[in-house]
């Protein structure tokens, strides 16, 4: 009898450990163990918990990630900070009821936190992503008595709370990784910031450790307001939901697609993402914060606000009342020390302050915020005017808010999050109205009349003329339609002379793309979306459909216009027209079916089919393009933007450079000019670029070796590929040259080519590396490049390059100039 007892029961845990190791299972009772030969798998397929090893880490980690797509993307991990360093992990609920994760010797690395005992524990991944521990004889599933959904990592997922509860003092929000090599909360955090004590003003914002690096302010209704775009609108098949009350401060989205996969993501800006299942990539082209150099919290330092859009000015502008604190940093685009009033207010009942109105601004920031439901305009201006203290006053949808101190973070707002807000003045005579005596009362009105009567009169003749330029314009356009509908890409005379283009008409090419359909759409620039198209003829097209919030206006659309169609070179991108109609800007080129060159380099399987001999092709016909716009066309153009999303592919693909919203054009001798307004893309940009405003040739020769060294890498600029050193692309170049190991950053899928091959690559390595070199002077042009690459040049040895490391820039004495990578650059 004791025998077939051992056996009874030997057969009853053989069947256990069987069902825990072997059974796809989206749940854990007592008893049973989930090891590192396991997984559970939520009921819909969705998530998977299980243990992983991150990057080039040797360590085990214990995490969820999604099941049912290529690229593993981890999205909550249990022992963060607590690696497991062999296969020992295992997983269980112990003797209290809690969730509990082993590592050696059956040491305790985490375990769940529930206060509460249940009578049956149930652990489940559920379909959301969320891991949840519950009672199996609650009648009720969503009484959760721990959930991981609590406790994020660096990802927000449908469903999830982002704030407080405040019954409980929990306070949910994303923190980034360490590296990708450690899940270990990092730098960056993310999430709602109440303001003490009433928890009247909640906000959002970024912070690099604690130093603020991104505030979207309080919630409007809509979206929480401020930022350069809004929360809500990304995501058409998501609900946004805000909630805000005694139990607590949260927001959270829903979705209800099957087929959409979303996710929002932090590392050092936050991403809100849509999984494409067709390039089995994430695709974060929904919404990035911080999006702009004016989104970066205090970049114009106190008391002023800063202005993207506002074409040859300083994004930093003093608001009205105040003047810079330092006038001769200020100056020089050193905005840190902010503004100062001209004048002290005053608390002197005989000398009343007054209020400026200024709109369309940035929710405000302060040192100290105060608001209130029950107080109405008046009684809200007359609180602000009784307190010294007090800065400016407003209304935050129904909230009358004060806030005190420095004003902060202020920018004018474009689209979302507008504001009015009104703040205080010393009363003088540029604020108050000035006392007339009598005869300057006659006087003055006397010159009214004068002035009211030119003004009728203007406005007779201006009708007038506008009427004859309304039918000329008729005219005009009719003519212009004509044109671009029988498909004429040749100039005609009555066109503008300056642009020397093709008119094309709004309906011609919005039937062309199918009314620019998502399944005509190419990808998405700089300044806008591309799509493809085709005309009545038959004629393949592609249109860049400039975007309202680009940043791009009509200078920049007439310069690109102006400099494409004087240009003619089987390297260059061929513009056959243009379209303007009310606030749409539309660029109409040649299409190219390959798209762009980032597309193959940077795509693990699309660069197995560009072979040595073809990137060394493509190589080679962009030195020649960038040859003939330094030196061989009419007029000496710099690009400024030189990348690989603006090299497109034909279908041979050759490669042509496109994108040419940013070059400048230069006469005679001229080979560089500065500017007070840096844009472009940063890792492609040269230092003195960067740090002075200042470009020439040698400044685009640095875009095209970064671009070499990508092309033969297949890695992007502005990795990180030496955790220790800090390396971007180019240090590692760099580092692996000089260590005479330089093939090692050979793209892995051409190792397989000949010799002679590996050879060439080589040397394209070494030139890339000249090409990148710190001073201009010490760069070779176009000319000497195109010698380099036939092999007819002996190759001189290159000095250090100018950016070893991802910091080597941020940390030198031009910092507060830009303020870091991202601000004034395009992602």
């Amino acid at each position: 009898m004791e025998f077939l007892s051992f056996l009874a029961t030997f057969v009853v845990l053989r069947l256990s450990l069987s069902r825990t190791t072997f059974a796809v299972l989206d749940t854990i009772r007592p008893s049973e163990f989930m090891s590192e030969n396991t997984t559970l798998v939520s009921r819909g397929g969705r998530f998977e918990l299980g243990f992983f090893t991150p990057g080039s880490s040797k360590n085990r980690f214990l995490g969820i990630r999604y099941k049912n797509i290529s690229v593993q993307t981890v999205v909550w991990v249990a022992n963060r900070c607590e690696p497991i360093d062999d296969s020992s992990g295992s997983l269980t609920i112990d003797d209290t009821g809690n969730l509990v994760l082993y590592g050696q010797n059956k040491s305790i690395v985490w375990s769940t936190n529930s206060s509460k005992q249940a009578q049956e524990p149930l652990v489940q991944l559920l379909d959301s992503g969320n891991l949840v521990l519950r009672d199996e004889k609650d009648e009720n599933t969503d009484n959760y008595l721990w959930e991981s959904f609590d406790y994020p990592t660096d990802t927000m997922l449908p469903g999830m709370k982002l704030g407080w509860d405040l019954r409980r003092g929990l306070n949910r929000r994303l923190s980034s990784w360490k590296s990708s090599d450690d899940p270990c909360d990092g730098d960056f955090t993310y999430g709602i910031e109440l303001d003490e004590p009433h928890h009247t003003y909640p906000q959002l914002f970024i912070r690099n450790g604690s130093a603020k690096l991104f505030r979207e302010g309080p919630w409007d209704g809509i979206s929480f307001s401020g930022a350069s775009n809004t929360l809500s609108y990304p995501w058409y098949g998501s609900d946004y939901e805000f909630v805000h009350n005694d139990d607590g401060v949260y927001f959270t989205y829903s979705n209800d697609s099957t087929s959409m996969i979303l996710g929002i993501f932090l590392s050092e800006r936050i991403e809100y993402k849509e999984w494409k299942e067709e390039d089995k990539s994430w695709s974060s082209s929904y919404y990035t914060i911080p999006t702009d150099q004016c989104d970066y919290y205090g970049i114009c330092g106190a008391n002023s606000k800063c202005v993207i859009y506002e074409v040859n000015k300083p994004i930093c502008q003093c608001l009205e009342g105040f003047k810079p604190k330092n006038e001769e940093n200020w100056n020089v685009m050193h905005w840190s020390e902010g503004c100062v009033r001209n004048g002290s207010v005053s608390c002197d009942d005989k000398e009343k302050d007054v209020f400026l109105g200024f709109t369309d601004l940035k929710v405000l920031n302060a040192q100290y915020i105060w608001a209130n439901k029950s107080v109405n305009l008046d009684e809200c201006k007359a609180k602000c005017l009784s307190n010294c203290s007090c800065m400016a006053y407003g209304f935050e949808v129904s909230d009358c808010v004060l806030w005190f101190g420095d004003l902060f973070d202020i920018r004018q707002a474009t689209y979302y999050g507008r504001q009015n807000v009104h703040i205080r003045m010393p009363f003088s005579a540029t604020t108050a109205p000035k006392l007339f005596d009598e005869k300057e009362r006659t006087d003055r009105n006397h010159k009214f009349k004068v002035e009211r009567a030119m003004i009728i009169i203007a406005i007779i003749v201006g009708l007038a003329v506008g009427l004859i330029i309304l039918v000329g314009f008729y005219i005009y356009r009719r003519r212009r339609h004509i044109i671009a509908t029988n498909n004429s890409f040749e100039i005609n005379e009555s066109q503008d002379e300056d642009l020397e283009l093709s008119l094309f008409d709004l309906h011609t090419i919005s039937t062309a793309t199918s009314n620019f359909s998502e399944n005509n759409k190419l990808g998405e620039g700089g300044f806008g979306p591309v799509y493809k198209g085709i005309l009545e003829g038959g004629q393949e097209i592609a249109v860049k459909r400039l975007s309202m919030c680009s940043g791009q206006g009509v200078t920049e659309f007439k310069n690109e216009i102006k400099l494409i169609a004087k240009l003619q070179h089987r390297n260059l991108v061929k513009i056959y027209g243009y379209c303007i109609h009310r606030e749409i800007k539309l660029l109409i080129y040649e299409y190219m079916s390959n798209k762009s060159l980032d597309h193959f380099i940077f795509d693990e399987r699309q660069s197995i089919l560009l072979e040595w001999p073809k990137r060394f092709e493509i190589i080679c016909g962009i030195a020649k393009g960038l040859l003939y716009l330094h030196h061989d066309s009419r007029l000496r153009i710099i690009h400024r933007d030189l990348k690989a999303s603006n090299v497109l592919l034909d279908k041979n693909m050759n490669p042509k450079i496109s994108d040419f919203g940013l070059a400048r054009t230069f006469g005679g001798d001229q080979t560089e000019g500065s500017t007070s307004k840096v844009v472009g893309t940063y890792g492609y940009m040269a230092p003195e670029y960067i740090s002075d405003g200042l470009f020439s040739i040698k400044s685009d020769v640095f875009s095209f070796g970064t671009l070499i060294l990508e092309i033969i890498s297949g890695k992007k600029s502005r990795g990180l590929y030496d955790e220790n050193n800090g390396l971007n692309l180019i240090g590692l170049a760099w580092t692996l040259m000089t260590e005479g190991n330089e093939f090692k950053l050979i793209d892995k899928c051409l190792l397989k080519d000949q010799y002679d091959s590996m050879e060439e690559a080589l040397r394209c390595i070494h030139i890339g590396l000249l090409c990148v070199q710190q001073k201009p002077i010490d760069r070779p042009d176009m000319s000497s490049v195109i010698l380099m690459l036939s092999g007819e040049k002996v190759l001189p040895q290159p000095k250090p390059p100018a950016y070893f490391t991802n910091t080597d820039f941020w940390e030198g004495d031009h910092s507060s100039h830009l303020l870091g990578p991202h601000h004034a650059m395009k992602a």
